[in-house]
């Protein structure tokens, strides 16, 4: 499951010194002959914005939709650290792009970690020439990469995707501050399919929406998540439908693996909502349910308190009718119309009791569906963020 695997792409990682523990946190992707090739992205939605999200976004829109590579540094956000910390991801991509022989603007620039403090410059750019000629397409290299971008992950997030005629390939990162519209993540994706700038851009839109923008951990949305998408082209075009449907493949295993390694969860939770005005009013009743801390703790408590699901769902700001309302856990209906329905409560308790749950709720109004994976708040949660993590 490498992020070199489709034609046309290389990789580094290693240990730069930005983290105390001295695991990998400096990480290159590019071209192997560092051309510019097509190259999309979605950014954060907060206005606070860390460095490397406003020097990427400038450098996309001035290179036309085209890069050569992206560096991510982890350990340290570069956020909230006005201008110098711009000049320090300026700084990072100048480095980059000399090594690659490459214009600035041709390499992106990602970071994640703590807020509010000055990246440590020095091991930054004593590491960036020595990253920029390890890159290869090993699996070593791959690996390091996909190493390089953690912060409190448990494991390398990766994926593969294979067709005859092209493969989607991805890595990332994130276990907590994981909400729709992104939030503390990191996700890069590599194609070998042709793809235009502007068709590449529609195409991840789609992809982010239906992948990173329906999770949830806890709600909180980050200054740095970033998802990055490059085509090299070397697989030729390809059917575009086909080509986002695999692309929303990669996005949604990645997501998946997110979700699986959020900070102190036990259980996963399917959030669907059916029966709505639109599938845009499901998917934001769907989202209340799954950032609403009490449904949270009755998950992690195994309890198949439906009320509180009723009250997010009648809060969300969508149509709503209580008399026209279902909710069942695991299948099996436990609201009826607004109400209370007998049910089968041993087999309730047993599908909360598991790791995967999934809560169905059928608004009866019109045809619109939504789907959210969350998690239950678990005490490692809490012992994982009460201090600066």
């Amino acid at each position: 499951m490498s992020i070199t695997a489709p034609k046309g792409f290389v990789a580094a990682g290693l240990a730069a010194g930005i983290k105390a523990s001295g695991a990998l946190d400096l990480a290159l992707l590019a071209t192997d002959d560092a051309s510019a090739v097509p190259t999309a992205a979605t950014f954060t939605t907060n206005l606070a914005a860390a460095a490397p999200v406003q020097v990427s976004r400038d450098h996309l829109e001035r290179s036309g939709g085209r890069a050569s590579g992206v560096l991510v540094s982890s350990g340290n956000a570069n956020a909230a650290t006005g201008a110098p910390g711009r000049d320090d991801a300026s700084s990072m991509c100048a480095l980059a792009a000399s090594g690659l022989g490459v214009p600035i603007e041709h390499v992106l620039v990602c970071s994640t970690g703590l807020i509010g403090i000055p990246l440590p410059m020095q091991p930054i750019e004593a590491g960036i020439p020595v990253l920029v000629t390890a890159r290869s397409g090993s699996e070593k290299a791959a690996r390091d990469a996909a190493a390089g971008i953690l912060t409190t992950d448990s494991a390398r997030k990766e994926v593969l995707v294979e067709t005859p005629s092209f493969a989607v390939a991805g890595m990332a990162k994130g276990a907590g501050m994981l909400a729709p519209n992104m939030a503390t993540m990191l996700a890069f994706l590599t194609t070998d399919a042709a793809i235009e700038p502007r068709p590449l851009a529609d195409l991840l839109r789609i992809a982010v929406r239906d992948s990173f923008n329906s999770m949830s951990v806890d709600g909180c949305t980050s200054t740095n998540d970033t998802v990055v998408l490059m085509a090299s082209g070397r697989a030729g075009v390809g059917d575009p439908n086909v080509v986002v449907d695999r692309v929303t493949e990669a996005c949604v295993s990645l997501a998946g693996q997110m979700v699986a390694d959020a900070e102190g969860a036990s259980k996963i939770v399917q959030i669907r909502v059916t029966g709505a005005q639109s599938d845009g009013e499901a998917h934001a009743a769907a989202r209340k349910v799954a950032d609403s801390l009490l449904v949270k703790c009755s998950l992690n408590g195994g309890d198949p308190y439906w009320g509180r699901v009723a009250s997010e769902l009648g809060s969300a700001g969508v149509a709503f009718d209580m008399d026209r309302l279902a909710i069942a856990y695991g299948g099996v209906v436990v609201c009826r119309e607004g109400v209370a329905l007998e049910h089968d409560g041993a087999a309730v308790a047993e599908h909360l009791a598991g790791s995967l749950i999934d809560i169905h709720c059928q608004l009866g109004l019109a045809d619109g569906n939504g789907v959210v994976m969350g998690v239950d708040l678990g005490y490692g949660y809490i012992d994982e963020n009460r201090t600066t993590s």
